[in-house]
């Protein structure tokens, strides 16, 4: 934590004083190896998940262990990419993300899917943009809420762990997107 106080203090201080300016093609790098460390934080929970669910709880442990690892990677080259702001810009480059997800790739994703006739993966791209457009309203909500200096309210956030569905304070009886049953949520 040591390193990433002092990345983040060394970072902040050459943007402020304007010194801070990347060279394209080291900067093209570090976007990749952020989306590369990204992916591999992501595989590895998968694999965990698939570990878990097979009963070999120490090697779900390891790659929950490497999982973090590639996590603290990719945090790294997301700073060194100057790509934290404030409160507020975060929260637009939520909205921005889940609105472009929304209303440019999935579309494009699923029509491609649909005309290919893959169904499990046309279903799967209609769960994410179902729930894509709850999170852009989940940050708009926060944004609103920002600009009155207040936090974001919710005592409980529940996500279906099939769909991704996301919900406020109690989960359903059933998802409405994929007909999980309630209990089945993730509460966060």
């Amino acid at each position: 934590m040591l390193f990433v106080i002092s990345l983040y203090n060394e970072l902040t201080n050459d943007f402020q004083r304007g010194g801070y300016v990347m060279r394209e093609m080291t900067k093209k790098f570090l976007e990749d190896a952020f989306a590369g460390e990204s992916m591999a934080h992501m595989k590895y929970l998968i694999f965990a998940e698939e570990a878990e669910r097979q009963g070999k709880p120490g090697l779900a442990k390891l790659f929950r262990a490497i999982a973090h690892a590639e996590f603290v990677h990719a945090r790294n080259h997301f700073m060194v990419l100057g790509k934290i702001g404030s409160l507020e810009e975060n929260v637009q480059a939520g909205i921005d993300g889940e609105t472009f997800e929304i209303e440019e790739m999935y579309p494009v994703y699923e029509n491609a899917a649909e005309f290919q006739e893959e169904k499990t993966a046309v279903r799967s791209m209609h769960y994410a943009i179902e729930a894509e457009k709850i999170h852009a309203k989940m940050y708009k909500k926060a944004k609103e809420l920002l600009e009155k200096g207040e936090d974001y309210p919710a005592k409980k956030i529940y996500i279906c762990p099939v769909c991704g569905y996301t919900v406020e304070e109690k989960a359903p009886v059933r998802c409405p997107v994929c007909g999980v049953p309630g209990e089945k949520f993730v509460e966060f």
